[in-house]
Formats: structure tokens, C-alpha cells, sequence
């Protein structure tokens, strides 16, 4: 029997556990294997911290998708990978050996990159951590002001330091460390100008340098000034995960795992790797979930192939994609390319493509005669 193991709950992995469930596959044994029981969908976590969305609204279970799948549902955090051997090791000391290997755990933030962060910051990733931390500063919030410093202008910067400001309140203050760029850099202008313009009208400040140390009272910066702060929340890009060094995979400068059409790495056929710890190095994209939630189905499909011996499929990320960024209160803007628009409408077509993504991925049920697919 051919062992399949699904490494991570990512945005693709779900759509692969779904489309099993779908049409389960007969001799292969699946494994999934993640720190979490449930993924955290990071497209609905900036409502989440406004006060739109409860937590519930913005979680997929992962055991009992994996169990409609016929997955063993494995919480484990991986530490190690031999390609090699064709074996991964997990941080309690199990080994798991596989035959073919899917990867899709997600971006992590390196946590030494920024002193003195690891000690006195609240690191967005792993969200799962985060969505717990924050609601620890909500407690601290109710028994006086805050300062919050948002260190990272990147979109997921961007949209938390709107939402902390709507969540909070005028009574609190938030700033954005956005480095030696402005916030959003490498969108569009017409979204940096409305960025920036929603930024002011939330007032909150831009500080247009970089963040060199975190403390626990304030934070240093790179033109010597120290700011004062309560939470320094650390938005930081995406690093590869520490494990994949001596994976003997093929890796980019970076350090993420190199792929192709195909999403196979490129040293190893029998892996296979979407989202962030993936890079097309055919095919360079951002980092985003955007384009993890669009690897899902040919991921899917290229693994049945695999497995069944078939041609495997090309698969070409598109050139542009949409982008919805929320405002904090229920307005966002919609990008597509050069063009840009702002609005409550945005933030209601946000939401129901957020909400349709939960939706489809929660309507599954176990069943004693098998799975039952919702929603496909």
C-alpha cells in the first residue's frame, strides 16, 4: 500500500483533504500531520481582531475533514525531513515514512530575526497563537490605554493595525512601523493612496523607518529614537522553516523549497509543495494566500496522478490576482492589476468570499456508510 502523507493544514492541503473526500483513493494510506487542530483561515483574521467575526467563523476543522477524507489525522509539529530516506520526524520523536510527500505548512516567521522580539513581541504567525495573544490584549486593553506598535507595512500590517485601531478605540493608540518603504509597497499606487488615506483618517502614525530592536516598554529604531509601546506586534515577512536546511530538498535562495509546473520539487519527484514554504522558480509569485487557496485543486489533481502512474499537469499561477484588503471598520479595497476601488460594497463581497471559502471546507460530515461533501 502506497503512503501518502499530507504535511500541514494549509490553504491547498484542505482543498486536496476535500477533493478525497470527494473521491476517496482505494490502496493508499493518508496520513495528515499538523500542529493544529484546525486552521486558522488568515484571509478572516483581520475582522476577526475589528470584532466582525468570532473565532469560530473563521476556523476549519481539521480532524474531521481528514477523517471524511479516510486520513489518519496526525498533531504534530515537523522538525526534520529526510528526502532520502523518505521520512519526516516530529518534535515528540515519531517518524513518519511516506511515499509520496505533500507539502503546505505555511510561513513562519523567524523569531531571532528582530532582537529582542522573541522576548517582548506578539508575532502574527503562527496565527493560532496569535488569534490566543490577542485576546489576552483585549483583557489588558479594558483596564487602560494602550500603545500598540505594528511593526511590518506589509498587507497583513497594513490591515492589523486598521483593525487593532477600530477594535480598540480612540482611547488607545496605534502606530505602523513601516520600514524605509511606505505601507503596501509593491501594490499598486491607487491602493497605497487609499491605504495611506485610511491610515491618517484611523490616525494612526507612519513611522518610515526600521524597527531595530523590540523591549518591553518600547520600541528602538534605526534612526535612534525609541518609541514608547505596550504590544509590539510583529508583521514581519515569511521565512522558510528552519527543517528544510538539511532536508536535501532543492531549495531557492531563501531557503523555501524550489518547484515547478508541476508543484514537484525540483530535486525530489515524490514531493510535492504549495503556499508559502513553496517557490515557482519557473514561475515567481508573491507569497500570499491567495495563491495557496489557488494551488489546491491542481495539487490535488497532480497527486492522484501521481499515485496512479498518469501524466502529471502543468499548472501556470496567474499573472494578477484579486486582492481585498480590509479597512479595520467594514470597508476595503478591491486590486486587480492598475485598477483599485474602495468601499462597504468591497468589504460585503470580502465577506461572502470568506465566508464561502469556511463554508465549503465545514460541510463535511463523517458518516457510518462513509463521507458526506457539502458544498462542493
Amino acid at each position: 500500500m502506497k503512503r501518502l502523507l499530507l504535511a500541514g493544514g494549509g490553504h491547498a492541503h484542505v482543498h486536496v483533504l476535500h477533493s478525497l473526500a470527494e473521491r476517496p483513493l482505494d490502496g493508499v494510506d493518508v496520513t495528515l500531520v499538523t500542529p493544529f487542530e484546525r486552521q486558522m483561515y488568515s484571509g478572516m483574521v483581520p475582522g476577526l481582531v475589528a470584532g466582525h467575526y468570532r473565532t469560530d467563523d473563521c476556523v476549519i476543522p481539521l480532524p474531521g475533514l481528514a477523517s471524511a477524507a479516510g486520513a489518519e489525522f496526525v498533531r504534530g509539529q515537523i522538525v526534520a525531513l529526510d528526502a532520502a530516506a523518505r521520512r519526516v520526524r516530529l518534535d515528540d520523536g515519531r517518524a513518519i515514512d511516506y511515499d509520496l510527500l505533500s507539502l503546505d505548512t505555511g510561513p513562519v516567521m523567524d523569531r531571532d530575526a528582530l532582537p529582542g522580539a522573541s522576548a517582548h513581541g506578539l508575532f502574527v504567525r503562527p496565527i493560532e497563537h496569535f488569534v490566543t495573544s490577542f485576546e489576552q490584549l483585549l483583557a489588558t486593553a479594558r483596564a487602560g490605554p494602550l500603545k500598540v506598535a505594528v511593526i511590518g507595512a506589509g498587507a497583513a500590517g497594513v490591515e492589523l493595525a486598521l483593525a487593532l485601531s477600530w477594535r480598540l478605540g480612540p482611547t488607545h493608540s496605534v502606530l505602523l512601523v513601516s520600514g524605509d518603504v511606505e505601507p503596501l509597497d509593491g501594490f499598486a499606487a491607487g491602493v497605497r493612496r487609499r491605504a495611506v488615506a485610511a491610515l491618517g483618517r484611523r490616525g494612526i502614525t507612519v513611522l518610515a523607518t526600521a524597527c531595530t530592536a523590540v523591549a518591553a516598554d518600547h520600541v528602538q529604531l534605526a534612526n535612534g529614537a525609541r518609541v514608547p509601546c505596550d504590544v509590539a506586534l510583529v508583521s514581519i515577512g515569511a521565512s522558510a522553516p528552519a527543517w528544510l536546511a538539511g532536508s536535501g530538498l532543492a531549495l531557492d535562495a531563501r531557503g523555501f523549497v524550489a518547484t515547478g509546473p508541476t508543484l514537484q520539487s525540483r530535486s525530489h519527484s515524490e514531493v510535492f509543495a504549495a503556499g508559502d514554504v513553496a517557490t515557482r522558480t519557473d514561475a515567481p509569485h508573491p507569497k500570499s494566500g491567495v495563491y495557496a487557496v489557488r494551488a489546491g485543486p491542481p495539487l490535488a489533481g497532480n497527486l492522484r496522478a501521481w499515485l496512479a502512474g498518469s501524466a502529471l499537469a502543468r499548472y501556470t499561477p496567474q499573472r494578477r490576482t484579486l486582492y481585498l484588503l480590509s479597512l479595520g471598520e467594514q470597508r476595503a479595497i478591491a486590486s486587480w492589476g492598475l485598477w483599485a476601488a474602495e468601499g462597504r460594497w468591497v468589504w460585503r463581497w470580502k465577506d461572502r468570499i470568506d465566508r464561502r471559502f469556511i463554508a465549503r471546507y465545514t460541510a463535511v460530515d463523517t458518516a457510518p456508510g462513509g463521507a458526506t461533501v457539502a458544498g462542493s
